[in-house]
């Protein structure tokens, strides 16, 4: 379910108005810390990022991030035709796999291609974007909720295919099993427009505040 992005993240507005529709999540918020969100405006770097950290320990992905970065010399972060132009053998001398260093010109190539869509995608709505960045090869449903949480800050973000999230959201109502994303999601609709907020408290449950 998508909502129109008609409100800013604020994370503490957020919890008071999460507590009072929703008591049960007072628990969350009282014993867990987050990290207050801060947009970014290159959207390259970030997708670059969350190509990177797919499937990896937040460690792990910093590691390859920083390795990617001091290939490419200077202050800024590389332009997508500086990338293009990179071996791919060289890419993956970070610690890239060969799928991931083909999604990366994959997503070179769709900013070169169409950049007037990719860098102004804070101009549409969460359910736009999703679409737009999910037609890239490579970039995914969770790839485009990261970037819609920590590149855009859009407050109504809830990964539930995400399995930290799962094992936290597990955790803390105490289910037996791991639960599925759609009874997941269903019983999320309560905390419309704010499941950004509580997507980074499950998060904190079992992992401490999420590290990008």
């Amino acid at each position: 379910m998508f909502v129109k992005h008609s409100k800013e993240f604020d994370l503490i507005n957020s919890i008071k108005h999460l507590k009072r529709i929703d008591p049960d999540l007072e628990r969350l918020f009282d014993c867990y810390q987050v990290n207050d969100l801060q947009p970014e405006k290159n959207h390259f770097k970030t997708l670059i990022r969350s190509i990177i950290y797919q499937q990896l320990s937040g460690n792990v992905a910093r590691t390859i991030f920083e390795r990617f970065k001091d290939i490419f010399p200077g202050d800024s972060f590389p332009e997508p035709q500086r990338i293009l132009d990179t071996n791919i053998e060289k890419l993956r001398s970070t610690g890239v796999s060969y799928r991931k260093a083909e999604y990366i010109n994959n997503i070179a190539q769709a900013f070169l291609d169409d950049p007037d869509t990719y860098l102004n995608l804070e101009k549409k709505n969460d359910e736009d974007i999703i679409n737009s960045l999910t037609s890239v090869k490579g970039i995914g449903l969770w790839t485009a909720q990261m970037f819609l949480m920590f590149t855009l800050n859009r407050p109504d973000i809830f990964p539930a295919t995400d399995l930290a999230i799962q094992k936290g959201y597990q955790n803390f109502f105490k289910l037996d099993e791991l639960p599925k994303p759609a009874s997941m999601i269903k019983n999320s609709e309560l905390w419309i427009p704010y499941r950004t907020t509580v997507s980074l408290y499950l998060w904190a449950v079992l992992e401490g505040p999420f590290e990008w």
